[in-house]
C-alpha cells in the first residue's frame, strides 16, 4: 500500500469508450496518476498530449511501474489480463462482464485466491447510479413492506457497435444483448431483491439480426424468497431504454431512464408509489429526476477506497461476477433449443 502523499500509478488495457471514460475520473482522483494505456490502436509507444504512455498490448503495459490495473479490454481478453494482473501483484479492475463465461470467471477466482492482498473488483456501474442507490435505501428500509415481483426492460436499438465484429461472434463475446447489457439488470435484480433466483424460464432467440449471439432474452425467474422476477432484454428496441419496476406490499419503485454520457435513455427518474386503503386506486406517487452522473466516479472512490482501508470488496466483488455470471447463463440453458444449439454448459 502506497502512503503518504505519493499516488497510485494506473494503467488501463483497452482504450476504448470504456478506456477513455475511466480513464478521465482516474485523471480527477486525487491519489492516481494514470501512468499508461494500451490498445491496438497505437502501432508504436508514443503519449497523448497530457504525457500518458500509450503502449501496444497488455504485456507491455505491464512492464510498466503501475500499482493498478483497469481492464477495459474484449471480453474474451479480459480474464487472461486480469489474471496477469493479479500475478505481477497488481489491484485490478475489470469491467463487465468478467469474460465469455462461467469458466473465465473461476479462472480468474482461482487467481485471485492465490492474491489476497491485491483487490479485484467488476464494474457494475448501475449500482452506483443515484436512482438505484435510492431504491435500495427505501427496499431495506422496508417502508413500502417487502418485494412482491420485478418487471425490466433494458435495450438498444441494435447489439452495440456492429462494426466491432468480435461482439457478433460467440467465441470472443460469449453472448450478445443479455450478456453485454443485460447483465446490468440482471446483477440489479440480484442486488436489489437480495436473493438469488433459482428457477429460470426463457426464451432466447437470433431471429432479427441473425448474428451467432442473441439479439433477444425474454426471461421468468423466481428467487429463493419467492419473488417473482420478468426481465426483457432486447437488441431490437425502437430506442434505448432502460425501465425497472419494483411492486412492494405497500406500494412500488419505478425506475426509468439512465443518465449516460450519449443521454439516449432519457432523463433518470426513481418514482416511488405509497399505497394507502383510502387512495381509492389513484395512490400519492413522488417522482425524483436525476442531472448528474456520479457514478464512475463513486464507483472508482470505492475501489481506491477499499485498496486504502483494506476494505473487502462489497460492489461488484468476484462473488457477485460469478452469482450473475451463473445466472445469466441460467437463462442462457433454460431454452434447451438455444442451450443444444449453442453447446452452452449449465452452471
Amino acid at each position: 500500500m502506497l502512503m503518504g502523499g505519493k499516488k497510485f500509478n494506473v494503467g488501463i488495457a483497452g482504450y476504448g469508450s470504456a478506456g477513455k471514460i475511466r480513464s478521465q475520473f482516474i485523471k480527477s482522483h486525487p491519489q492516481l496518476n494514470l501512468l499508461a494505456v494500451c490498445d491496438k490502436i497505437f502501432k508504436n509507444k508514443t503519449n497523448l498530449s497530457d504525457g500518458t504512455i500509450c503502449l501496444n498490448n497488455y504485456q507491455q503495459l505491464l512492464q510498466q511501474p503501475l500499482d493498478i490495473l483497469f481492464v477495459c479490454i474484449h471480453n474474451y481478453l479480459a480474464p487472461e489480463v486480469t489474471i496477469a494482473g493479479l500475478e505481477k501483484g497488481l489491484h485490478v479492475f475489470c469491467e463487465k462482464p468478467p469474460g465469455r463465461d462461467i469458466r473465465d470467471v473461476m479462472k480468474v477466482i482461482e487467481c485471485e485466491q492465490k492474491h489476497p492482498k491485491q483487490k479485484l473488483m467488476y464494474g457494475f456501474n448501475h449500482r452506483y447510479h443515484d436512482s438505484v442507490k435510492e431504491a435500495q435505501k427505501i427496499i431495506q428500509g422496508e417502508e413500502l413492506g417487502k418485494i412482491i415481483n420485478m418487471r425490466g426492460v433494458y435495450g438498444k436499438s441494435k447489439i452495440i457497435r456492429f462494426d466491432s465484429e468480435w461482439r457478433t461472434k460467440r467465441s470472443m463475446a460469449g453472448g450478445g444483448i443479455l450478456l453485454d447489457q443485460g447483465i446490468h439488470m440482471v446483477d440489479l435484480m440480484r442486488m436489489l431483491a437480495c436473493t438469488e433466483f433459482t428457477n429460470v424460464y426463457s426464451f432466447i432467440s437470433n431471429n432479427f439480426w441473425n448474428h451467432d449471439v442473441e439479439d433477444n432474452a425474454y426471461v421468468l425467474m423466481r428467487s429463493e424468497k419467492g419473488i417473482i422476477a420478468m426481465l426483457h432484454s432486447s437488441a431490437t428496441e425502437w430506442r434505448h431504454r432502460f425501465n425497472l419496476e419494483i411492486t412492494l406490499e405497500r406500494g412500488a419503485i419505478i425506475l426509468a431512464g439512465l443518465l449516460t454520457s450519449t443521454k439516449s435513455y432519457g432523463a433518470e427518474t426513481i418514482t416511488v408509489v405509497y399505497a394507502s386503503e383510502n387512495d381509492a386506486t389513484d395512490p400519492r406517487e413522488v417522482t425524483i429526476r436525476y442531472n448528474e452522473d456520479n457514478s464512475w466516479k463513486e464507483e472508482i472512490d470505492d475501489f481506491v477506497n477499499n485498496i486504502l482501508m483494506d476494505n473487502k470488496v462489497t460492489h461488484g466483488s468476484s462473488y457477485d461476477a460469478l452469482k450473475t455470471m451463473e445466472l445469466v447463463y441460467r437463462i442462457y440453458c433454460a431454452d434447451s433449443i438455444w442451450q443444444e444449439a449453442f453447446n452452452i454448459q449449465r452452471p
